[in-house]
């Protein structure tokens, strides 16, 4: 495993050195490199220096040139407008970094240095309640940042909160011991999770009927919660077949998604009851806390209601029932304290910003969270429909996430067939899910988490534009030019002229681990979409222009072949911390 410096830090570096020598002062200054559309990069930092030290920096920066050595790494270097520097690199230098990264299994890209471990909070779906299309974001976006992070070399730990307590449950547990067989399975056999969910579907809209309309049962309802509250272990019994039905159909569901979800991942709101007192405790007694009408409350000088007036975050109710604060702060606790967390992130909708901002605020008061230990709620918008509003079905419902993922299959499903040309009926099957779901995936991580995006499957499954099948198309064509080039095998050659489009190519390939770092580092996936999409264009341009298996010579042929070879691995690999398929034939 070996990291293979950037062309772009290779450079900087050089020019860092000459800035070091000409203008002793600025040892240490950052050249301010950055691609550019005159050379292949661009130095910006002199005009600042020169100010700084009262030069000109016209003067300081034809110093600076000559101060450094070209050939290998740079191959031509000039000062334009009033000290810039336009740096344009060696064909050679390009490709022998390249031939390095190609040598890695990593692809040359580093571990982060200062790696320590994260717990992600993600895919967050109900008990006995159905999934829809606002569960999508969380578990798509949180999954794509377990793998960019574990990529780095964090140690990442899943956390999926899903919502396993709290009063309805009392109706639910109550109605199935009067109803003892409302979850039996039809068969032994394995249950689907359409089953289970018709199951919990069915349970649910009788016992809420039945709760709004007799009396009794609503008193007995609500006296089983006590029970549940207690840990009554008939009560509790009971509360886990629900908690495991509703299992069944999230695993088909996230399996529908290619999501891996293990069952010691799933730690619900329950699995914090053990420390609800404690942590109520703890922040009463340090003062963080404090009784305002019976209930615990925190105040913030900053957040304020309606009316003017602070409002708290409640942790404990004045009846001593805990709310959604209680658990939040409980699981901060654990994760910290049990986990050994360096770095919380919470996968949750935007609309609970407020919430969040109290409890880390609240956390930090308590010390659980601190300078080395931050908290940090990567926040998404809504999925609207083609028409700009949030996606509903024509009756004004939610619409069904597997209805949803269903529909995207079937699209694609419809691409891949019209393209196919030596695929079996099951290979068209196998295909058509993975350009569809990798279609939904790609559609939400290609936006920027935080703003609201719209729900267009026409647009998902195109092949023309943004999109994943694009990639996932541009990926399949390399596949098929590597299998078709007999005995010419991918071998970088630094000796051959490239095309401009070869070059251009290079440099994007080159930028890899530099924009994983980022993507990591800002949390956010989006870039990881930018950077591929471009890679994709740029590898479609090379090859409207530069002949691969019909080029001069032998070893353009080669070095082309290697190019193509080096662009797969790195479509592949950045798809796959999207959690996005590259088939090998489309």
């Amino acid at each position: 495993m070996a990291s293979v410096p950037s062309l772009a830090s290779s450079v900087n570096q050089r020019v860092a050195d000459a800035l070091a020598s000409a203008l002793p002062e600025a040892g240490g200054a950052d050249p301010l490199l950055r691609r550019s559309d005159r050379a292949d990069f661009q130095a910006n930092g002199i005009l600042a220096l020169a100010k700084k030290a009262k030069a000109n920096p016209r003067e300081l920066a034809t110093t600076v040139v000559e101060a450094i050595p070209t050939g290998d790494l740079i191959k031509e270097i000039e000062v334009s407008g009033p000290g810039f520097l336009n740096i344009t690199v060696a064909d050679g230098a390009i490709i022998s970094t390249l031939a390095a990264r190609a040598a890695d299994d990593r692809l040359g890209v580093p571990l982060n240095a200062s790696a320590g471990t994260t717990v992600i909070d993600y895919a967050q779906p109900n008990v006995a309640k159905e999934m829809h299309v606002g569960h999508l974001r969380s578990a798509v976006i949180g999954a794509a940042m377990v793998e960019i992070l574990e990529f780095t070399g964090e140690k990442v730990v899943r956390r999926h909160h899903i919502g396993d307590w709290g009063t309805q449950f009392g109706m639910l547990i109550q109605f199935l011991l009067e109803h003892p067989h409302e979850l039996d399975h039809k068969s032994d056999s394995e249950v689907s999770g359409e089953e289970a969910m018709s199951n919990l579907n069915r349970l649910y809209k009788a016992s809420r009927a039945l709760f709004d309309s007799d009396e009794e049962f609503k008193t007995r309802a609500r006296a089983r919660v006590v029970d549940l509250q207690a840990g009554e272990p008939e009560t509790l019994a009971l509360w886990q077949r629900f908690v495991d039905e509703s299992k069944i159909y999230f695993y088909s569901v996230f399996n529908k998604l290619d999501m891996d979800i293990q069952d010691p991942d799933v730690v619900g709101e329950s699995g914090y009851n053990d420390m609800l007192v404690e942590t109520c405790k703890l922040l009463e007694e340090s003062g963080v806390a404090v009784r305002s009408n019976g209930a615990l409350c925190v105040f913030f000088e900053d957040v304020k209601g309606p009316d003017g007036n602070p409002t708290p975050l409640i942790v404990q109710k004045s009846d001593g029932g805990f709310g959604y604060a209680a658990t939040d702060l409980s699981a901060i606790r654990d994760r910290v304290t049990n986990l050994g967390a360096t770095e919380l992130i919470y996968v949750v909708d935007a609309r609970q910003s407020l919430h969040f901002k109290m409890v880390f605020e609240t956390a930090r008061r308590a010390g659980w969270l601190n300078d080395e230990v931050k908290a940090v709620q990567l926040a998404f918008g809504t999925v609207l429909g083609k028409d700009g509003k949030p996606f509903k079905t024509r009756e004004g419902e939610t619409v069904r996430l597997v209805d949803l993922l269903d529909e995207a299959i079937d699209r694609a499903s419809a691409v891949v067939r019209e393209k196919a040309q030596d695929l079996t009926e099951a290979e068209i099957a196998e295909r058509g899910a993975q350009v569809g779901i990798g279609a939904v995936k790609y559609a939400d991580l290609s936006t920027s988490a935080a703003r609201d995006y719209k729900f267009d499957l026409d647009q998902m499954v195109s092949l023309n534009g943004d999109t994943s099948v694009y990639l996932q198309y541009a990926y399949a064509r390399i596949q098929s030019i590597l299998r078709k080039a007999g005995d010419a095998k991918p071998v970088a050659h630094p000796e051959v002229a490239l095309a401009p489009t070869e070059r251009a190519l290079g440099l994007h390939l080159d930028g890899f681990g530099e924009l994983i770092a980022e993507a990591a580092a800002e949390h956010a996936p989006h870039k990881l979409a930018a950077y591929l999409y471009q890679l994709a264009s740029l590898y479609t341009s090379f090859y409207s222009e530069c002949p691969v298996l019909k080029a001069e010579t032998a070893e353009q042929v080669e070095n082309r072949l290697f190019l193509c070879e080096l662009t797969a691995r790195t479509l592949s690999k950045g798809m796959s911390l999207l959690g996005i398929r590259t088939p090998e034939k489309l």
